[in-house]
């Protein structure tokens, strides 16, 4: 499976989410949605890249962007881990791989010498006209959601203005 490529549309999903509310893309067209898709609920890995988003939520936030991280762990799971660790992003589960397939997250991964299939650390910044505008590989946890800001800071200047509420903020 390959992965979603920059300019195209990205596709529509939806999601039941920690706050068990479904979440849809197309819904927050107008605004850049961050997807940080990763492999597993409470994991050293994931605990982190999950932390360091809740740590950059206020910026994305004033930017006027929506940040989710998606794995393929239940909504149950989901509520244990952000309350273990306060976490501040919302979380959505996908079991059945409505989003973790057409954004080609679902590949062949390698460890310890053995193959087999599963979610790459990938993460999508989406542009408010509904397009992909970046796939960052998290090759590096430490430091990889200030880089997807500082992607979406760049998209938002780009856009010629931040929406609405951002703007409200500065001024």
């Amino acid at each position: 499976m390959t992965l979603i490529t920059p300019g195209s549309p990205a596709p529509d999903f939806e999601l039941i989410t920690d706050s068990y509310v479904k979440f849809r893309l197309s819904e927050h067209r107008g605004h850049p949605v961050v997807l940080y898709f990763y492999p597993q609920d409470d994991t050293e890995g994931c605990t982190l890249e999950n932390i360091e988003f809740t740590d950059q939520m206020p910026e994305f936030k004033r930017l006027g962007a929506i940040v989710v991280g998606i794995s393929p762990d239940s909504v149950e799971k989901h509520c244990s881990f952000r309350d273990k660790y306060n976490l501040g992003v919302i979380l959505a589960s996908d079991p059945d791989h409505k989003a973790i397939e057409p954004y080609g997250i679902w590949q062949l991964k390698k460890m310890f010498g053995v193959e087999f299939m599963g979610v790459k650390r990938v993460t999508v910044l989406v542009g408010p006209d509904g397009k992909v505008a970046e796939a960052f590989h998290a090759a590096r946890i430490k430091g990889h959601a200030e880089k997807v800001l500082a992607a979406t800071r760049a998209l938002v200047e780009r856009a010629g203005s931040a929406p609405a509420a951002a703007r409200r903020q500065r001024a």
